[in-house]
């Protein structure tokens, strides 16, 4: 006991100090948990720690990660990815083994060696990748959405390579193999175990018992998860809904396992099923956590699991091999990008994401010794190779966010158009907000001059016959050749707080005779751009609020007349406070220490209570 403690107390050590000295940094979770793993890794060697160990239990991490990434899938998105899942993936894997096997026979390697070293770093890190990409609010981009079903193909691909890589096997390493089988068996990471349902059996029996365990996912998923969870939260505790989660994402991953398949695509599949659950938050709540300390504890096992005896002893050749893979996956990955219509930025973070080997190497790597393909001296270069490839990934991103995006977001900038047609009414800004006041104005005859600075939204629009013009709004030379000096109207509809406070003072102290209609953030911004002079202010979610409310409390059994009449007065209240309010709030000063604002907003709250309470009381039994 004393020994697993001590154990988990080296971990929990390394991890809390060094995530969040990178973090700071810029430097990014993962590469913390990575050199945390470094740092720790002599702590280990004294304790004789088996680390191989620790990151085959670890990389159950993974399997909950594609769980979590299948619940954010629905189905019919999933088939709409089919294209570049198959396509992009199927020629991803295909081109970059077929590139490293013609390599490594260059290098001298056997043609069964060098297909089985191809396979194994054709693929890339699905733990680093979605990790960073989450991390970094790059997912839902083209280039985020394009390495995530190459990620998703390479984890199918897994399982043909672990029926393939067997066939490769030389009989003169048979000796080897029935050294360390026993120990490289345990490490294929649940991808294949000692137990097996399809052991022993024909082909068209194993596939038909595999066949039928993907059926369960379904049946599990779609049928009897929603019942069993619904039956479990009658019981109102949390840990007990929480070990039912768990208890699912295990029991699917060890079906899975139990007839040879990935348990990583098992819980992925049960995911996209589950996309549509009406527990599917509470899954995801519960699950998280869990996924994050297993994710950090597997990179912390690639850190300390680094042979830095034998990277000292082949430095040049192993970091050779390292930077070489990396440069010949990411120019595979930027033409296959530019082939299936990623571009841009996105087509940089496609060609970087990806470049590196993956966790699954480490796997494929020991299943590889085990049946006597790969001699273990190459299976230990390769292991370095591939820790080096994935430790220097966080990098890459690095470089990506402060050197390569920035070079193309200057890029992709534009002269302003030129204005040509004026209007009594200019619009700036044309995102949700200021496209929808635009079409209304347009339906009731009016012609805005309207003004953006997204250029791929003004090329959409333009698609659509709607004319709008590229320019940054807030500068006072555009505002000038749009016609302010004669327009009546400005609508301030652009995004970020900051930008609208001071297009707003510009607008008002510059040309007195405008009205200024202007979007706020948030309550507080609308005391800054009352303080300003503006006068006709719109809190971008204070109408679709009301209108919530209103729909609340006719749920709850008032009338739809009633509810409309309180909804109007809750309005009208809470718009004559913001005058008062406005007097009395001081944004220097903290919201504790601004006292006479917040005894008056308790005040006026009581009062609009009593007010809507005077005019509406429940009937018996309403509530």
């Amino acid at each position: 006991m004393t020994d697993f403690l001590l154990l988990a107390f080296v971990f929990l050590v390394a991890g809390t100090f060094a995530v969040p000295i990178a973090s700071r940094l810029g430097l990014g979770s993962v590469l913390g948990y990575l050199m945390a793993g470094i740092a720790i890794s002599p702590v280990l060697a004294v304790l004789g720690v088996d680390v191989v160990s620790i990151q085959h239990f670890a990389e159950f991490g993974v399997v909950m990660m594609l769980f979590l990434v299948g619940l954010e899938l629905e189905p019919k998105l999933l088939w709409r990815m089919r294209n570049r899942l198959i396509g992009l993936g199927g020629l991803q894997v295909t081109v970059t083994a077929a590139a490293i096997t013609g390599i490594a026979i260059m290098f001298g390697q056997t043609t069964n060696v060098a297909i089985a070293i191809g396979l194994i770093l054709s693929l890339s890190s699905t733990a680093i990748v979605l990790q960073t990409l989450n991390e970094k609010g790059l997912m839902k981009s083209e280039g985020g959405q394009a390495s995530f079903s190459v990620l998703l193909f390479q984890d199918i691909a897994v399982i043909p390579m672990l029926a393939f890589i067997p066939l490769l096997a030389m009989p003169e390493m048979f000796a080897a193999s029935e050294i360390i089988a026993s120990d490289a068996h345990g490490a294929v990471g649940g991808h294949a175990t000692q137990i097996s349902l399809v052991d022993g059996l024909e082909a068209n029996h194993a596939a038909a018992v595999t066949l039928g365990a993907i059926v369960a996912v379904f049946i599990i998923g779609g049928m009897l998860t929603n019942p069993i969870l619904r039956f479990i939260a009658k019981a109102r505790l949390r840990e007990l809904f929480t070990a039912a989660a768990l208890m699912i994402v295990v029991g699917i991953a060890l079906l899975m396992s139990l007839v040879g398949l990935s348990p990583a695509l098992g819980t992925f599949i049960a995911g996209v099923v589950l996309a549509n659950s009406e527990f599917r938050h509470e899954l995801e709540s519960d699950i998280d956590p869990f996924r994050g300390l297993l994710l950090g504890l597997f990179f912390m096992t690639v850190g300390a699991n680094i042979n830095f005896t034998l990277l000292q002893d082949n430095l040049a050749f192993i970091l050779g091999l390292s930077f070489g893979l990396l440069a010949l996956k990411a120019a595979i990955l930027y033409a296959l990008g530019r082939l299936f219509g990623v571009s841009g930025s996105d087509q940089m973070l496609f060609a970087i994401s990806l470049a590196q080997a993956g966790e699954f190497g480490f796997v494929l790597l020991s299943f590889s010794v085990a049946n006597s393909v790969l001699p273990e001296a190459i299976a230990d270069q390769l292991s370095l190779i591939v820790a080096i490839s994935m430790l220097l990934t966080p990098l890459l991103f690095i470089i990506y966010d402060r050197f390569i995006a920035p070079q193309f977001s200057e890029g992709q900038q534009r002269e302003a158009d030129t204005i040509d047609k004026h209007s009594d009414i200019i619009i700036a800004g044309h995102g949700r907000f200021g496209g929808i006041i635009n079409r209304f104005l347009r339906a009731m005859g009016y012609e805005p001059t309207v003004v953006d600075y997204n250029s791929e939204q003004l090329q959409r629009l333009k698609s659509i016959d709607l004319e709008i013009y590229y320019g940054d709004a807030t500068r006072p030379d555009l505002l000038k050749a749009a016609g302010i000096e004669k327009a009546k109207l400005l609508v301030i509809a652009i995004d970020g707080k900051e930008q609208i406070t001071e297009l707003v003072r510009y607008a008002i102290k510059t040309y007195p005779h405008l009205h200024v209609l202007s979007r706020a953030v948030d309550r507080d911004h609308i005391y800054e751009l009352w303080g300003l002079g503006c006068r006709d202010i719109i809190r971008e979610t204070y109408d679709s609020s009301l209108r919530a409310g209103r729909s609340a409390i006719e749920a709850l059994g008032v009338p739809h007349e009633d509810a409309m009449r309180l909804i109007k007065m809750f309005e009208e209240g809470d718009r004559r406070s913001v005058a008062e309010l406005a007097e009395l709030y001081d944004p220097d000063l903290p919201i504790d220490q601004n006292k006479p604002y917040v005894e008056r907003i308790r005040e006026l709250r009581e009062e609009s209570e009593r007010q809507l309470r005077g005019e509406w009381q429940p009937d018996e039994g309403q509530p």
